[in-house]
């Protein structure tokens, strides 16, 4: 019998299936997580500029008015104005109380201070605490009102009201509201006007503020006595100001934030005692009046509301003071780097530029170039005929990595001397260069891309620091040949001064982290007792170079070994080679990890070349865009003219450095045009990219190799000239795994 499982009904013959579709999954974290940094990076800095009212701040001051729509009780009378309620009261302080009042704060540096006199003197007073200050610093608000102080409103942002609407009105009162009550679970009552002065100064403008005030609950406290603290008169005048006439009770109006306030602080000091001595009593203003409270606690979803603002506002300084502190960080790396790299760039051309400098004896004997190659049948043929006019004897290795373009065919049919094809099943670069390797019928031997063309001198130039026995591989001078387009403008800038001058500083230096791909030489004596070509990580250049300084071998530069590479043509195929590049240096400064604690020369490059890889290949890319970010933030919020005179600076320097490098390469000069567009869009897709290969790690997420379409635009040179070729379909832009 037929198992119902197996049975097909008569029409199920030549039936085609359906593809399986498959079910939405949501953002890989990879992408979700910088995305979500970013968003989260941008709304702490603007609330942080929100905070420090360098956003919707309103500075203006309205000039004074005519007098004659406020009421006359109001213009001649005491200080406290109560329009609650629709009526219209003014009172006064009675005799022999004081109200100190201390505006603008909290500050860090002069609240605590002043809050210790008063404790010292048994004093009490009133804080007109301003939303921004109260929420950085709640732990001062929290302290006042343990200590017996009373808080009242000073706005958010201390705008002059007379100059907001009303909704304006209702977001400063609420907002500061919100502060309190995270700060210390309280509301109050209590409001006094930025701005403000006597009752007497009442006019036009400010009255229908102040009755506004009134409606929405809240009393307006102005004062008697102004010790204009605030214009640092000296202690004797700031005393002699805020002392009342004859004995009588006042508000006196003194500053405990908004700059310098050592005065006041002193004249506090001297104030209490002498006017105790006369009888005074330094009293809340609830207390002078024998009023209740103007404190109410808040409970429930309001006081969380508070906290969570709080907590918020807290958590927007330490980021901001961290990227500070990173900005800090970046500008000294990146100024270190570049005097690095001028001062040891610069002694490394000297050295081999030497007339009589020699590696030794020259090297004439033939070697193996390796050319692994899969899919590469658009550039295969000008890569080998490159080859072909070397003026150094060689053998040529074409090693097929499973190609399905018919790659190895093309070189075959070309029928070219000393030139063999080596097929293999599609296991991946590192196999198909040990493939090659093993194959090979020289010691030493060069590793190129398939992508790549050479000068007829380069392999003559690239072989000769082998006459120094210690040297057991080189990397030549990689140059990007399809520079004609904006991205590849920006990779030959990059190639040159972000490569090849640092390759001559870590030549110097004597840690080397990476021979290029596309132009590197290797004593087989030395690849074969460290395993060869490792597949351990995406980036195998940069996992053999390191293996062969903890052997012991030295790894040097050969600036006139010149390689001319495809580089990316589009933002979605340099994404998906940088980011390979990124995560593969990752992978191999964690392979090499133990040798900072070993002993010998994997322990020299361990505590030399690991540290300075990491810094400057790692961590300073992943800060440099601060330098934008800020420069972005003080464009807008200020202050713009030293925010845009400090970016400029550091471009300059980078100019100094990019154009140094172009002349140690003797390239023109007119590429650097796009230098400073370079370093406003380019850095940021280079930063987005190291930050996907951080996340890619933590979360121990695994990339998968992606090889880029590849145009053939690079042709073999011809007379020392690269011709580039600028036929191309669409498709080849773009990257393929």
């Amino acid at each position: 019998m037929t198992s119902p499982r197996n049975r097909r009904g008569p029409s199920s013959r030549g039936r085609r299936r359906r593809p399986r579709r498959r079910p939405p999954t949501l953002l890989p974290l990879r992408y979700l997580l910088p995305s979500l940094f970013l968003v989260v990076m941008t709304v702490m800095l603007m609330l942080r500029g929100y905070v420090h009212s360098e956003i919707l701040a309103d500075h203006r001051v309205q000039p004074p008015a005519a007098t004659d729509r406020v009421p006359d009780e109001i213009l001649e009378g005491g200080p406290v104005i109560d329009a609650r309620a629709g009526r219209t009261q003014s009172l006064s302080v009675p005799d022999h109380r004081l109200v100190l009042t201390f505006d603008d704060g909290p500050d860090p540096e002069w609240t605590p201070k002043v809050l210790d006199v008063l404790k010292e003197h048994d004093a009490h007073a009133v804080f007109f605490v301003t939303g921004t200050m109260a929420s950085r610093y709640p732990g001062l608000v929290r302290r006042m009102v343990d200590e017996g102080h009373e808080i009242g409103l000073h706005t958010f942002n201390h705008p002059d009201l007379a100059l907001q609407s009303q909704a304006r009105i209702d977001r400063e009162l609420s907002q500061n509201q919100l502060a309190l009550t995270g700060a210390a679970g309280i509301r109050t009552s209590l409001f006094r006007p930025p701005y403000s002065s006597f009752a007497a100064a009442m006019d036009n403008s400010s009255w229908p503020v102040t009755e506004y005030i009134g409606s929405r609950g809240y009393i307006t406290v102005l004062n008697n006595t102004d010790s204009e603290d605030w214009k640092r008169p000296g202690v004797d005048e700031i005393v002699r100001r805020a002392t009342p006439e004859n004995g009588e009770g006042a508000i006196v109006l003194m500053h405990d934030s908004g700059g310098d306030r050592g005065q006041t602080v002193a004249a506090l000091a001297r104030f209490l005692p002498e006017l105790k001595e006369q009888g005074y009593r330094f009293e809340n203003l609830t207390e002078a009046l024998d009023a209740p409270s103007a404190h109410s606690e808040v409970t429930g979803a309001d006081l969380w509301t508070g906290k969570a603002w709080t907590f918020l506002v807290q958590a927007a300084e330490r980021t901001t003071d961290a990227l500070v502190a990173g900005l800090a960080v970046i500008g000294t790396l990146v100024i270190a780097r570049f005097v690095m790299m001028l001062v040891l760039a610069g002694a490394h051309a000297r050295r081999v530029r030497r007339r009589n400098f020699r590696w030794g004896p020259p090297v004439t004997e033939p070697v193996t170039v390796l050319v692994p190659a899969y899919n590469e049948a658009k550039c295969i043929e000008n890569t080998v005929r490159s080859l072909m006019a070397s003026d150094h004897p060689i053998e040529v290795l074409v090693i097929d990595d499973g190609s399905t373009d018919g790659t190895a065919g093309i070189v075959q049919a070309m029928g070219l001397p000393n030139v063999r094809v080596i097929r293999q099943l599609n296991a991946g670069k590192p196999a198909a260069l040990n493939r090659g390797l093993a194959n090979a019928r020289h010691d030493i031997v060069v590793m190129m891309d398939g992508d790549t063309v050479f000068e007829p001198s380069t392999v003559r130039e690239l072989v000769q620091p082998f006459a120094d026995p210690e040297v057991g591989a080189v990397a030549g001078n990689a140059k990007v040949g399809n520079k004609d387009s904006l991205i590849g403008a920006w990779q030959h800038i990059e190639y040159v001064m972000g490569f090849n001058l640092d390759r001559r500083m870590y030549d110097i230096l004597g840690c080397m982290p990476t021979i290029p791909g596309a132009v590197g030489a290797f004593r087989r004596s030395a690849l074969e007792p460290i395993g060869g070509m490792s597949d351990d990580t995406l980036a195998e250049d940069t996992d053999v170079t390191m293996a062969l300084h903890r052997a012991g071998w030295r790894v040097v530069y050969a600036e006139n070994a010149r390689a001319w590479t495809e580089a990316p043509e589009s933002v979605q195929q340099l994404w998906s080679q940088r980011y390979r590049w990124s995560y593969g240096t990752m992978q191999a400064i964690w392979k090499h990890r133990r040798s900072v604690i070993e002993k010998g020369p994997s322990g020299r490059f361990g505590r030399v070349g690991l540290p300075f890889v990491s810094l400057f290949m790692v961590v300073a890319p992943l800060l440099a865009p601060l330098i934008d970010v800020f420069l972005l933030y003080g464009v807008v919020f200020g202050p713009t003219q030293q925010t845009i005179v400090a970016w400029l600076g550091v471009l300059a320097l980078q100019a100094v450095c990019a154009a140094y490098a172009f002349r140690l390469d003797r390239e023109r000069m007119t590429h650097l045009v796009s230098l400073p567009l370079q370093q406003l869009l380019y850095r940021q897709l280079m930063y987005v990219v190291l930050l996907q290969s951080w996340i890619t790690a933590l979360t121990g997420g695994r990339l998968r190799w992606q090889k880029l379409r590849r145009t053939g635009v690079v042709g073999a040179p011809v007379d020392g000239v690269i011709p580039q070729q600028r036929v191309r379909g669409e498709d080849d832009r773009r990257p393929v795994a």
